[in-house]
């Protein structure tokens, strides 16, 4: 007579409750990621800058065709965006609800794909965390890649298990195009998920199904192949690595004076990386850490938790580890190959990215496959003494301090969004922005179409000029190594022979929560020299925001400079 144990009953029992519900789980999901999506709907361009440059790109891709193509990383989605712009013109409100599309479709396909694939332990507090994440949330309404990227994901996932087969039919060749597909668009959207590639071949290694990976690997190098011909045929552009690879090779990707990283660099950027992600935004995103945690503690407690502590590094690299581990011990195959490649992506990201580049979302993406890893890891431990318990506080404190954090968030965009959308569309944005933005827009309304306006943030520029395009300015041009400055005569030559005819010179702030900490010099660091060794070559023709004579910057003003040569 077979007997099972108190902790293989108890999580049957929630199989049994869970799967008898299993479509009003998912009519509620897809409910609930509607309404959140909406309440945090953002009208605005981030500040981060990548959004409004996808969204140039796109305009870019229709304007410009076929002389332009995307190169600053992945194009497909800046070709999605051409799409939607083709069909529907360049209106703000209407391409941000793509992402509310993809958002929903991301939740939709990822329930489809796991429902009955994997313990329902792992797969509540997964979906729970994909539809009810702040930042995911926030991603939602946003031109960032994240929202499109999680639904590819999630098709790739769903995509994947459409090819398992418990019989001895072959699965049908729709099956593998799908699959295919689903590994193009996954690889040409975010640059570092090439490795789901390398990925399900091992895979499939590992399970000694060969045929099936000739199938993927085949159904995957012929969809890709005709995209790279469509690529050379129609825009005779290069390989999306081949632009992006040459600022990541780089010591500084804003200063390529600084030389090449070499291997001892190149290590020492994967460590520090692996300590940001997995000790301090790791823990961020599931809001048992502040986002703007202070590494100045004195407390034992805090310093555990504090940015950047490597006990937090090593404990969740273990988890990871030991549940990928265990999910190949014990057959938990979509656990094992999604799980895979959320670890190779991580690894490709820490070695890849600079440590200036620490940003959320690098690890966010991640975040569902590692999750999954980790709650796999204590469902196979689920008889341990305390494991039951440590699993309930874990998911719990998670639960109740995300949605602490998507209430508040929720709370503030409200009244933000309705002013965007009765036509306030600065609202929301910090003085210093404010102003930057409303210099933009006077450039578009003010200048000559022909004039070109150099820009610290040019996509941003570009959205809020109404589509005039701005020359972007990333670091200091001609620097001169003694000073740290342009050279004038240089940098005067450089905008001519690009010809820039007038300079926004912001003063954006350093710390966007904080005004007097100081603010992003880059462009001061160019047009000082120029005002100081020829003080006629500058002509102020702008300025907007309240501007103090004797202090100048202090109230955030953003001034227009004409060059004249």
């Amino acid at each position: 007579m077979r007997t099972t144990s108190p902790s293989q009953n108890y999580q049957e029992r929630i199989e049994t409750w869970f799967y008898k519900r299993e479509r009003l789980w998912f009519r509620s999901g897809i409910v609930l990621s509607i309404i959140i999506a909406l309440l945090n709907f953002n009208a605005r361009i981030s500040e981060a800058h990548d959004d409004a440059l996808y969204l140039e790109g796109g305009w870019r891709f229709v304007n410009e065709f076929p002389s332009y193509f995307y190169t600053q990383n992945a194009p497909l989605y800046p070709l999605f965006l051409a799409l939607c712009i083709k069909l529907i013109g360049f209106k703000l409100i209407l391409i941000k609800l793509s992402s509310v599309a993809c958002h929903l479709g991301a939740f939709g396909l990822l329930f489809k794909a796991l429902s009955k694939r994997v313990p329902v332990l792992v797969l509540i507090p997964v979906l729970i965390f994909q539809l009810s994440n702040s930042l995911i949330a926030y991603y939602s309404s946003m031109t960032f890649t994240e929202a499109a990227y999680f639904m590819l994901q999630s098709l790739w996932l769903y995509a994947w298990t459409k090819t398992w087969n418990n019989t001895s039919n072959p699965v049908a060749v729709w099956r593998w195009l799908l699959l295919g597909l689903s590994l193009f668009l996954l690889s040409t959207l975010k640059s570092s998920a090439i490795v789901v590639i390398p990925a399900m071949l091992f895979y499939y290694s590992i399970r000694k199904q060969y045929r099936n990976a000739a199938f993927a690997l085949g159904a995957y190098v012929m969809i890709k192949g005709l995209y790279e011909l469509a690529v050379k045929w129609v825009w005779n552009a290069p390989s999306q690595f081949a632009g992006q690879s040459k600022i990541l090779l780089q010591k500084d990707p804003y200063d390529a004076s600084l030389g090449q990283e070499d291997f001892h660099g190149f290590i020492n950027r994967f460590l520090e990386n692996a300590n940001l992600s997995l000790s301090k935004r790791f823990y961020q995103l599931l809001h048992f850490k502040n986002e703007n945690w202070n590494e100045d503690v004195n407390d034992l407690g805090e310093r555990i938790f504090s940015n950047g502590s490597w006990f937090l590094t090593i404990l969740t690299a273990s988890l990871l580890i030991a549940g990928l581990f265990y999910a190949w011990r014990k057959q938990q195959w979509l656990v094992f190959g999604w799980g895979l490649f959320g670890i190779a992506q991580a690894v490709l990201s820490f070695l890849i990215l600079q440590t200036r580049w620490d940003q959320p979302r690098i690890t966010l993406v991640c975040m569902p496959s590692f999750l999954a890893l980790i709650y796999y890891v204590l469902i196979v431990f689920w008889s341990k003494p305390g494991i039951k318990i440590f699993y309930t506080i874990c998911f719990g404190l998670s639960f109740i301090l995300g949605l602490n954090d998507l209430f508040t968030k929720t709370k503030t965009n409200i009244p933000i969004v309705i002013q965007n959308l009765k036509g306030n569309i600065y609202e929301g944005y910090t003085p210093d922005w404010q102003n930057f933005l409303k210099a933009s827009t006077w450039c578009s309304d003010s200048l000559p179409k022909t004039a070109l306006v150099a820009s610290r943030k040019a996509p941003m520029s570009f959205v809020y000029g109404k589509g005039k395009r701005f020359f972007p300015v990333y670091s200091v041009v001609c620097k001169d190594s003694a000073s740290n400055q342009s050279n004038p005569d240089s940098a005067l030559a450089y905008f001519k022979k690009n010809n820039v005819t007038h300079v926004l010179l912001p003063h954006l702030r350093i710390n966007p929560q904080v005004q007097g900490m100081g603010f992003i010099n880059t462009v001061h660091n160019i047009i000082a020299p120029i005002a100081l060794k020829y003080p006629n070559r500058l002509r102020l023709i702008h300025i907007e925001g309240y501007s103090d004579n004797e202090n100048p910057g202090a109230y955030e003003e953003c001034y227009v400079y004409a060059i004249q040569y």
